[in-house]
């Protein structure tokens, strides 16, 4: 068995990074996080035009690449890396797959080939003011009406949702409790019943809203009432994609550590000929070689092996949640003094590591969650 990328895939690699990397440099990364849209429309076309990113894992059917996930995550690494201003992971890691997962086939040929095409933009609204990523957290209510459904109430930390076009909110039938009732419904954000607020976040970069819905008409995606199935599939797809982009996001730290302590002098040395600083940088390199493993094997779970996604996912989440914290606090310890500074950009890995760390369940509840999957 072939455990290595092919040659396809490590030239897609290339042509990203070189993309990325003249797209999002650190000065327009930081111009853009001071924005409210939070991202560059014009960047946002030629990754749909040019290279055809927001489709590339969605079917051909419905006017994606017809790719997978293993394709999927080398794009997440990629923008983890310069950490890409982008709705990319709330439209086509949310959105996209909670609409493939849970939508019957008129409504995946109604709302995915706009996202494919770039035209449309996308979120999961699912949290409340809890922050709570389970169903006993969700407690938004949807009246079916007709041949749609109204929303009165709202969801906090919603990421993108100030730029969304296309909401898949996450409520539950009224008198109906944990995992039963759970309905998943897509709203039109420029419906009059629907509000957004930006958020203040710690992570800046990546942009969150509160949604307030006042009798906000809605469809209702897939089947009502049996959303919790679909729903925690998509949960467990974002997790892993979540942990790829923490790969390179962990990498990148590295890499600057590496470079920093090459031309910083201390006694006459380069600070990287200390014992301390090579100690630093080697347990960082083992464990972005540990996480690399266990976020590789998670994006082939998702595309061969569906009954483990669960083990998988909460692996990948984890080990990639933890490394990429090690690799953000000791970049910065390397860097000394400067790390700390506004000036300097690891701070902003670090944000996007306590931010990432906590979206959709830490490392101590995947670890709980993946021990009583296990039976432990």
């Amino acid at each position: 068995m072939d455990f290595a990328f092919s040659d396809e895939q490590e030239e897609f690699r290339a042509t990203l990074q070189r993309f990325f990397e003249e797209k999002a440099p650190s000065t327009e990364v930081r111009r853009l996080m001071e924005t409210s849209e939070g991202y560059d429309p014009g960047v946002w076309k030629q990754m749909a035009e040019e290279l055809g990113l927001q489709g590339i894992q969605l079917p051909e059917e419905y006017g994606g690449q017809g790719f997978g996930f293993l394709e999927l995550g080398i794009v997440l690494e990629e923008m983890g890396r310069v950490l890409l201003p982008s709705p990319f992971y709330a439209t086509v890691c949310l959105a996209a797959n909670a609409i493939l997962n849970a939508g019957d086939q008129a409504q995946k040929q109604a709302l995915l080939p706009g996202i494919a095409a770039g035209e449309t933009l996308a979120t999961l609204a699912l949290c409340e003011d809890s922050g709570r990523f389970d169903a006993a957290g969700i407690t938004l209510e949807v009246v079916p009406e007709g041949g749609g459904c109204r929303l009165d109430g709202h969801k906090s930390f919603v990421i993108d949702g100030q730029v969304s076009d296309c909401l898949v909110v996450v409520a539950r039938l009224a008198g109906s409790t944990g995992t039963d009732g759970i309905t998943l419904v897509t709203v039109r954000s420029n419906d009059p019943g629907v509000a957004a607020t930006p958020l203040e976040t710690m992570d800046e970069i990546r942009k969150q809203a509160r949604i307030e819905f006042s009798g906000a008409r809605g469809e209702i995606l897939g089947e009502q009432g049996n959303g919790w199935p679909p729903l925690a599939k998509t949960l467990d797809q974002a997790n892993i994609m979540l942990a790829a982009e923490m790969l390179g996001a962990s990498q990148k730290c590295l890499e600057m550590a590496v470079e920093y302590a090459k031309v910083r002098m201390q006694f006459a040395r380069p600070i990287g000929s200390f014992q301390a600083i090579k100690h630093k940088a080697a347990e960082v390199l083992l464990e972005i070689e540990l996480a690399k493993s266990a976020g590789y094997y998670s994006w082939w779970v998702a595309d061969e092996r569906e009954e483990e996604l669960a083990e998988a996912a909460s692996v990948a989440k984890s080990v990639c949640a933890d490394t990429f914290l090690l690799a953000a606090a000791e970049g910065i310890q390397i860097h000394g003094g400067i790390g700390f500074t506004w000036e300097h950009d690891a701070h902003l890995y670090l944000k996007r590591a306590k931010g990432s760390e906590i979206l959709f369940g830490d490392a101590t509840a995947h670890r709980a969650r993946l021990a009583t999957q296990l039976g432990l």
